[in-house]
């Protein structure tokens, strides 16, 4: 357990590899990013998830700098605020400099605001972006099968990931049969339901039967989904604990009992009226 050759990796569409078991730093302040990106690499983590939102690229760069780990071997995912749809190459320039890097391996549209109209000319830009290799893969985020639809219908290159919330309890089936079906891998954000879905039954007896913790066990569904999945925490037991996830299979009894705990109780925001800019205040 905790060995970095226990994490899979996924085959995007274009053929670039992602570890499926990631680190997430969502609403980690940015004063502490680049220690628990530091220690997430210690812990064994090659796939470091951060946005232009987040406000915390620079410490996901300057751990990774200080880390000595060749750049190769870390896969780095950004993302575009939905402020900024209208001018995605500064935004990306941007991100790249934050960061410290000339190549990002994964760039995505954050949400699709379809109240802006903008997420397929966003989507292009990205796409030249990917034409000229400075992104190694592109994709989107909290894309519903409409948004899906219509992005397919003008674009050129197939998103490789949609990352979506989804946890034991919002699984959100149309949305990740749709994803699939278009050959994008399924990412999940709030993979344990920030912590809601943990005390479920079937969670904790699973967790019981192996001497796991109920993270280790939900994140483990996740895997065997072959869902890509990015928890997050500043604590370095957890992520060590959660990272040993990977070494975790449950029985497909197991599974089943967690795949019936779906009750379409979404925690974020419905990415079909979601409108805000994600832009820094002044």
């Amino acid at each position: 357990m905790g060995r970095r050759d226990a994490v899979s990796k996924v085959s995007l569409n274009n053929g670039v590899e992602i570890p499926q078991l990631g680190f997430g730093v969502f609403q980690v302040p940015s004063e502490e990013t680049q220690a628990a990106v530091e220690a997430a690499l210690e812990a064994g983590y090659r796939h470091i998830d951060t946005a232009a939102a987040y406000q915390n690229e620079a410490g996901v760069g300057a751990a990774l700098r200080a880390s000595g780990i060749p750049r190769e071997e870390v896969f780095v995912t950004t993302k575009l605020r939905n402020g900024e749809q209208g001018n995605p190459r500064e935004a990306f320039d941007a991100s790249r400099r934050a960061l410290g890097l000339d190549v990002i391996d994964l760039y995505l549209i954050h949400w699709p605001v379809p109240s802006q109209g903008l997420y397929v000319s966003a989507w292009k830009e990205l796409e030249q972006i990917y034409a000229r290799g400075e992104a190694r893969t592109i994709g989107v985020s909290n894309f519903l099968p409409d948004h899906l639809d219509r992005l397919l219908g003008e674009a050129d290159v197939v998103p490789a990931v949609n990352q979506i919330e989804l946890h034991p309890t919002f699984q959100q089936p149309s949305t990740a049969r749709r994803t699939r079906e278009a050959g994008i891998a399924v990412e999940a954000y709030s993979p344990l339901g920030q912590g809601q879905d943990l005390d479920a039954e079937p969670v904790v007896e699973a967790a019981r039967a192996h001497d796991a913790t109920p993270a280790q066990v939900v994140l483990a569904w996740h895997l065997a989904h072959g869902t890509i999945v990015i928890p997050k925490t500043t604590s370095a037991e957890r992520m060590r604990e959660n990272f040993a996830a990977a070494a975790l299979a449950l029985a497909p009894g197991e599974v089943a009992a967690i795949d019936a705990l779906d009750s379409g109780s979404r925690i974020g925001a419905d990415p079909a009226t979601a409108a805000f800019s994600q832009m820094p205040q002044a």
